[in-house]
């Protein structure tokens, strides 16, 4: 019989073993056997493969309802321990049964007025500026803006095509005319960069999939290059091969969060507010939620149904008593 002690250290080994086949980030590798230890020492040191559907959903209920963990935390624990059977120990798993989940919170996003979104705006400047344009203009989310490619911009039909967005779907989203001046003159900057690339030896862009093997000159095209590349050129770790990959987001981060503390607004703004605020805003203008779903990209229209419940109104233009009272429109029954 394995002691709780030897069969961690023993999965430790076998994770983090390079002949593996399932291949995981160091840090989900260091999770699992946390998890994994956890719920051995929750069944008093007993050995998994002596325990299963049963002794699993006790856990994971037990996390939910005494430990009050977050729905992500439960979520990356049952992970680990499924991991733990199907990977390590070769088994099957059945039914859970009535186990009991730990419950999303339901927080309203932050969301700015148009005169908060455009005091943001106009303080910062650069580059940094006209990627917040298009966060807040195309109600992109940070990594759709920065992995933008050249050709993925259709000047012509006013257009933003998204590839890859989230749930790996690409969708279509407009572009912002006040922006188009911006761009062309950016883009012959970065076109300016490429070349002198090209020149060095380098221009070659990351290629998703295996597009890069199917067609290898590609990575070269001047299309297929990013709409904000890095200011220097690094090694991808993926290919080991030197390449000007595309702008780090923290930098973008920090500077649409000191933008906000400059000009003295209170709420925590990051570049994912600009989205929330794109939805909430076209809501107030009256566009159809249908509409606003599709560019957002969200698959059920009840994640988009969370914007109507911060607009200036209220989600159905209710009217506080209090202000009917005020303007001498209410006339209720004393009682």
């Amino acid at each position: 019989m394995w002691s709780a002690i030897s069969y961690i250290k023993y999965l430790g080994q076998l994770i983090i073993d390079d002949k593996m086949e399932l291949k995981m980030k160091l840090l989900d590798q260091v999770r699992h056997v946390i998890w994994i230890k956890k719920f051995i020492l929750f069944n008093n040191k007993r050995h998994p493969k002596d325990m299963g559907e049963k002794e699993i959903s006790q856990y994971i209920s037990y996390l939910a309802v005494k430990r009050n963990v977050a729905a992500s935390t439960q979520n990356q624990a049952l992970n680990a321990v499924v991991f733990l059977y199907k990977q390590v120990l070769n088994r099957d798993l059945g039914d859970f049964g009535n186990m009991q989940r730990a419950k999303r919170p339901k927080n309203l996003p932050t969301v700015l007025t148009k005169d908060e979104a455009n005091l943001v705006l106009t303080v910062m400047s650069g580059t940094h500026a006209l990627m917040a344009k298009l966060l807040y203009g195309c109600g992109l989310r940070l990594m759709e803006c920065l992995r933008l490619r050249v050709k993925d911009i259709e000047f012509n039909s006013n257009q933003i095509i998204v590839r890859d967005g989230k749930g790996q779907k690409d969708r279509v989203t407009m572009l912002p005319e006040q922006l188009k001046t911006q761009l062309i003159e950016h883009l012959k900057r970065v076109r300016v960069l490429h070349e002198k690339d090209l020149k060095g030896g380098f221009g070659k862009v990351y290629l998703p999939y295996a597009l890069s093997r199917k067609y290898p000159n590609a990575a070269k095209e001047w299309y297929w290059q990013y709409v904000f590349p890095s200011k220097k050129i690094s090694r991808d770790p993926r290919s080991e091969k030197y390449r000007r990959h595309h702008a780090n987001e923290t930098a973008l981060q920090r500077a649409v969060r000191n933008a906000a503390r400059s000009v003295g607004i209170s709420k925590p703004v990051s570049p994912h507010t600009f989205r929330h605020s794109f939805a909430t805003h076209l809501l107030e203008a009256g566009y159809d939620i249908r509409t606003v779903q599709d560019l957002l990209g969200h698959s059920d229209v009840s994640t988009t149904m969370i914007y109507t419940h911060v607009l200036n109104k209220g989600g159905m233009g209710v009217k506080s008593p209090l202000d009917m009272v005020e303007q001498g429109k209410f006339r209720g029954n004393e009682s």
